[in-house]
């Protein structure tokens, strides 16, 4: 199967379009040096699952299609659901088998319901509306399906402490200049550690948990830059017309070509990832324990 576009599915942009408008105009730059999931994510969540291979996964907030693609070859189809049109339309530039990318929402997929059996959110639940999102999961979810929604931890360790240190100041102060220039009004959005607590909290799920993994990236001075501006918020000050020095750019490039060159080494990242397993009906039950 080729990666399609579905420019008629979902809806629900109301309430949202500031988030949208956060993350259009640099897809193929944010693609190009985001972090793709964990290679343990896979055996975690089949495992969770109970399934050697899932038929399907229904990845939400897909964006450029870097966390949907991840299941090439590790599933049978993996459906890629993004509101925003310059995300989706990066991501079906990779075709890849067993792919495929739809318009919607988190909380308004157009998907049928118990067709999955791994439903995921790469680096985007804080984007969208919780109690909708969960309750969306849970019915695109067979029973005994896993829901899973997961955060690297900013910046990945590079092995130079000084070059961690001027990404966190940088973005620090772009975060200050946010705040200040009123951006934050326009969006919506939760904090990330009040995920888990919320899918407790929501009823969908028999059981909920947080598990921290680990994947070991490549980079150089320049990529690592570049994550920097992959950011939303930075890039919504540079549209807004605030320069890179007042952003703390053009220091943190200095220090990331000065420290870091281009020399390609390993980064560490720190992955957190929220579980939730659907509630199994009674056959699910006897199946699943005749297997174990």
């Amino acid at each position: 199967m080729q990666a399609t576009h579905d420019p008629d599915g979902g809806k629900g942009d109301m309430g949202f379009e500031g988030n949208i408008a956060r993350f259009t105009g640099f897809s193929a730059h944010y693609d190009e040096v985001r972090p793709s999931p964990p290679q343990a994510l896979a055996p975690l969540l089949c495992r969770m699952a109970a399934v050697e291979r899932p038929r399907l996964v229904v990845d939400l907030g897909s964006g450029t299609g870097l966390s949907t693609r991840y299941w090439s070859g590790k599933a049978d189809a993996v459906v890629g659901v993004e509101p925003s049109d310059s995300m989706r339309e990066q991501a079906v530039q990779t075709s890849l088998p067993g792919v495929s990318y739809r318009r919607g929402f988190s909380h308004e997929t157009g998907l049928p319901g118990g067709i999955a059996d791994l439903v995921t959110c790469a680096q985007s639940l804080h984007w969208m509306e919780p109690e909708g999102t969960f309750k969306e999961a849970a019915r695109l979810l067979r029973p005994g399906g896993v829901f899973a929604a997961f955060d690297y931890d900013w910046p990945p360790a590079t092995g130079v402490w000084q070059v961690d240190q001027a990404y966190e100041q940088c973005m620090k102060t772009a975060r200050d200049l946010e705040r200040r220039h009123g951006v934050t009004e326009q969006l919506r959005q939760w904090e990330k550690e009040g995920h888990l607590g919320r899918m407790k909290d929501s009823g969908n799920f028999a059981y909920v948990r947080e598990v921290l993994v680990h994947h070991v990236d490549d980079g150089t001075g320049d990529r690592l830059f570049g994550l920097a501006t992959s950011q939303g918020h930075v890039q919504t000050l540079l549209k807004l017309g605030v320069g890179e020095d007042e952003v703390g750019l053009t220091d943190l490039r200095e220090t990331c070509r000065t420290m870091l060159g281009n020399n390609v080494r390993p980064w560490y990242w720190s992955c957190r990832v929220r579980l939730g397993v659907t509630p199994l009906d009674c056959k699910s039950h006897i199946v699943f324990t005749s297997n174990n």
